[in-house]
Parts: structure tokens; C-alpha cells; sequence
């Protein structure tokens, strides 16, 4: 296991956000946690990149330690967040061009990557663009690009299709299909199309507990075969953890 948790915890002002939590997610693969808002994804999220200190709790992310080594682990990860994290003044480009210098490549090598991922991403047709005239899906695009510029072993999407049109979802839905098994990828949404379209294991999540894990299929079946709509509401409507 590339991640491991064990009764994970998070409070606020005496809120649980997340409760004793305990995942375990395979190396290459995409793991989606759904649910829906104040669910906990987010926080969780948030801990395991090493964003915020969890309360509570062990987590081990490629074997280290993140209460005793965070900085080790944010050497092989990175997050896109639910705000896009552009800057909307720069062009394409020169968002991408900026990413790489603050990860500490020099100018030569960061104009050779910034090429090569607006080639691998179709952005080249709007590199000189401002990204704050990009549409919203091509914004999340960028703001995706911008993680990978470091090579991330682990990729974390908070949200990754949060207020996009049918259209400009399905077309990252792509995008993100295309990612799978170059890297790990722990996703949260609260839609349930996106989990079963895109994820090897679903997490469903509420009220800041691990419900149940399985595959679209699996949580179907334990579900007695209804739905995965319906699938989802019974299991998020269980007053005992799964």
C-alpha cells in the first residue's frame, strides 16, 4: 500500500471533521472519495498532503512516516485544489514556466518542460492566453498541469469537476482517464457519475467516517443490487460504520 491511515482524526472547535479513519489505497491507482458536502473529503484531503496536522491518528504515505518526516513525503506529491490555483494575470505559459522555477528548475530547463506539458496536454493552442480568460474546464486543466510540472508520485484532485458544464466535465474526465496508472491519484467528489466513471476503489464517506470501500460494482452488490444512486444513499444513510 502506497497510503496507509489508522484511526485518522481531525477536530475542530470540538467538530469532528474526521473520525478515526482508516484507508488503505494501492500504489497506481485511482481511489475517489464520494460524498457529499461536510463529508470530510476535503479535510481529509487536506492531512494526507500534508496541508494541515491531523488531530489523531497514524498515516504513512510510500512507506514514511507524515507526523515524523512531512517533508520527505511532500518531496513525491502534489495537489490540485478545489480553488483553482492559477494565476490569472500570467498566460498559460508563463503559469507553467513559473511553477517549475518556484520547484527549482533553472529558466532553460523550466521553458523545455513547460513545451513538453502543453504538448502532452493540448495547452499549446492557448499558451500565450491570459488563464484568466480560460474557460473553466481549461483552467482546472492548467491548474492540473501546473501539479504535474514536479513529477508527483502521488496526485492529489480536491474536486477536480466542482461547477463545470456536462461538457467540460466529461472532456477532464478524459484527461484524468489519461493520468491513470502513470501515478497514484486520490480524488474527491460528491458526484456520483464521476466516482464510477473514473475510480478503481470508491470511499464513501459522511459525517467524517469511511462508510464502506469497494468498486462501483462491489458497493452495488453489498447494496442488494440497487442502483449506485440508491447504492450511495443507503450507504451514506447507515448509522453504523460499514
Amino acid at each position: 500500500m502506497i497510503i496507509q491511515t489508522h484511526q485518522l482524526c481531525k477536530t475542530y472547535h470540538n467538530i469532528q471533521a474526521v473520525k478515526n479513519l482508516d484507508l488503505s489505497i494501492e500504489e497506481g491507482e485511482l481511489y475517489a472519495l464520494l460524498g457529499v458536502n461536510g463529508a470530510g473529503k476535503t479535510t481529509t484531503l487536506k492531512m494526507l498532503s500534508c496541508l494541515i496536522k491531523p488531530t489523531d491518528g497514524q498515516v504513512e504515505i510510500d512507506g514514511i512516516d507524515l507526523l515524523q518526516d512531512s517533508q520527505k513525503i511532500k518531496q513525491i506529491i502534489n495537489i490540485s485544489p478545489q480553488e483553482t490555483a492559477i494565476a490569472p494575470l500570467l498566460s498559460v505559459e508563463e503559469n507553467l514556466q513559473f511553477i517549475c522555477e518556484i520547484y527549482g528548475f533553472n529558466q532553460k530547463t523550466a521553458k523545455i518542460k513547460t513545451k513538453e506539458m502543453m504538448e502532452h496536454l493540448q495547452l499549446t493552442p492557448y499558451a500565450k492566453q491570459t488563464a484568466g480568460t480560460l474557460s473553466g474546464g481549461w483552467q482546472r486543466r492548467l491548474s492540473i498541469a501546473m501539479a504535474l510540472m514536479s513529477q508527483p508520485k502521488i496526485l492529489f484532485l480536491d474536486e477536480p469537476t466542482l461547477g463545470l458544464d456536462v461538457i467540460a466535465r466529461r472532456n477532464l474526465w478524459d484527461f484524468i482517464k489519461q493520468l491513470k496508472g502513470q501515478m497514484t491519484i486520490i480524488l474527491t467528489t460528491h458526484y456520483l457519475e464521476e466516482a464510477e466513471a473514473l475510480s478503481d476503489h470508491i470511499g464513501i464517506m459522511n459525517q467524517g467516517q469511511l462508510k464502506i470501500v469497494g468498486t462501483s460494482e462491489e458497493l452495488m452488490q453489498k447494496a442488494q443490487t440497487l442502483s449506485f444512486e440508491d447504492a450511495f444513499l443507503y450507504f451514506t444513510q447507515q448509522g453504523e460504520t460499514l
